[in-house]
């Protein structure tokens, strides 16, 4: 069989004109999801880890090269979402350009991505309301046996989900509403708690790397050139750009509800370039202001900004961080759920996985077999695996998609020239090709360890789809029936 078999551009926009989900999101519904799954574990967490391990003040500099890379492949993301509005998104793309093994590999990327990175942001959950409302540790925090409250956020959630994409969009836009208001407050509060003296040195000189750390550890990028292991410097601040792009990811989510947005050659692009722009911005005031209000050699790890607050004499900021947190993680579940049912959605009705997974609920219109199925692999992720640095793995995953995704338009500019694209890429193939290179650059700046991961969870994939998903696709089967019609021919 043809593992690089295509899927016809046509035949993806005629399901997606049979509008077998309902058409409720608008440009600013859009917004709301992305600013919801963009802004989260990323601010709340990952800005303080990185400048204490990495960066040190430079931080910031870390999250302007992230936001560009993110943004470049937001422009790739457009052309295609305006051009072949569906469900599937990256993986729909890869399936109509380059071939079916590799939107299966993209697809296995993308469930990797979002199930694991709601399963992370679940127990953040669970730990920062344990703390402000001094729940039993035993239940909801990263030492419990069962994590209750990652279980329990994940499947209220999974109800949210599966009851409607309205519903799912009011409850991401009233969290948005609160989160952006946190954000806002930490920036203007941190202004009065600013040092300039802490700042200083912006970019602290490279060190070597601590002695317990071994060579998996280390970025593959230093491995392969047999670098010594070192600690930040200008290095550092890649090595944190790398890391911190998990906080970008999420923005590829909008792509996924290309069948579900009243206007999508309108409003997929303006909904995905606008809610990256307001993320990268509420990002960098952040970091500047933590780095300005505490010495990053001494930020808290686990509450960074919280911590920092109340070093600083202010304990009412940090609760109402913890508030700001819990609402934030709260929208970024609710959108990788709703995102994972329609990837699976997407895979499921091409054959690669089980059909019966793509039928959606006959009064909600949403997939509720993939999310229902999904939820529950991540809630005993969430239950009962403490899981640690999988940062690096959702980065990497990510990466990965934003380079098929950024290959893809070129290719789809050859393949199909007649195509309508409200939106195209300047200067392609140039800025697409560039894309590509810098999320393979990032890519290769996560250390060793993330690469075996990574590899054995594609070498996973692949058994599945060579041992079902390549003989139960739809194009294996139109192959199979029309071999069977010629066959029949030529007997009579």
């Amino acid at each position: 069989m043809n593992i690089l078999r295509k899927m016809p551009v046509e035949n993806v926009l005629e399901r997606s004109r049979q509008n077998t989900l309902k058409r409720r999101l608008s440009a600013i519904s859009l917004a709301g999801f992305g600013v919801g799954v963009i802004i989260g574990t990323g601010i709340f967490t990952l800005v303080g880890v990185e400048a204490k391990q990495h960066a040190g003040p430079a931080v910031v500099v870390s999250f302007v090269v992230a936001g560009v890379v993110a943004a470049l492949a937001a422009l790739c993301y457009a052309e295609l979402a305006s051009a072949v509005p569906t469900a599937g998104s990256a993986y729909t793309y890869a399936f109509a350009t380059l071939g079916e093994l590799f939107a299966w590999i993209i697809g296995w990327d993308l469930l990797l991505e979002f199930a694991l990175g709601a399963a992370v942001v679940s127990r953040s959950w669970s730990g920062y309301v344990a703390n402000l409302l001094h729940l039993p540790p035993e239940w909801f925090g990263e030492q419990a046996t069962v994590n209750i409250g990652a279980v329990l956020i994940i499947a209220v959630l999974t109800v949210v989900a599966v009851a409607g994409i309205r519903e799912s969009s009011r409850l991401t836009n009233a969290l948005v509403v609160i989160k952006v208001s946190v954000c806002v407050l930490i920036v203007v509060a941190g202004l009065f708690f600013a040092r300039g003296a802490n700042l200083d040195p912006f970019v602290p000189p490279a060190q070597p790397a601590e002695a317990t750390a071994s060579v998996v550890d280390q970025p593959l990028i230093q491995a392969l050139a047999g670098l010594e292991q070192s600690a930040f410097g200008f290095g550092g601040v890649l090595t944190a750009a790398a890391v911190v792009f998990f906080a970008y990811t999420g923005f590829e989510a909008l792509a996924n509800l290309g069948e579900e947005t009243k206007e999508p050659k309108r409003d997929l692009p303006r909904g995905l370039l606008g809610s990256l722009a307001i993320c990268t911005v509420l990002y960098v005031a952040v970091a500047l202001v933590l780095t300005a209000v505490v010495d990053y050699r001494k930020i808290d790890e686990g509450a960074p900004i919280a911590a920092a607050f109340q070093s600083a004499g202010a304990p009412w900021v940090g609760a109402l961080v913890g508030l700001g947190a819990i609402t934030g993680l709260t929208s970024v579940m609710m959108v990788e759920l709703v995102t994972l049912g329609r990837i699976g959605f997407a895979m499921s009705r091409d054959g690669l996985l089980p059909r019966r997974l793509s039928e959606v609920h006959p009064r909600w219109r949403t997939p509720h077999r993939m999310t229902i199925a999904i939820a529950v692999l991540i809630m005993l992720l969430a239950g009962f695996v403490p899981i640690a640095e999988l940062a690096d793995m959702v980065s990497i995953g990510a990466l990965s998609g934003f380079l098929i995704v950024a290959l893809a338009v070129p290719v789809l500019r050859r393949r199909n020239p007649e195509l309508e694209r409200p939106f195209r890429v300047p200067l392609s193939p140039v800025l697409p090709v560039i894309t590509a290179a810098a999320c393979l650059y990032l890519m290769a700046n996560l250390d060793v360890f993330t690469w075996l991961r990574f590899g054995v969870w594609l070498a996973l994939g692949l058994l599945i789809y060579l041992f079902y998903g390549r003989r139960h696709s739809v194009l294996a089967m139109r192959t199979e029936a029309k071999g069977d019609v010629k066959g029949g021919a030529s007997g009579d």
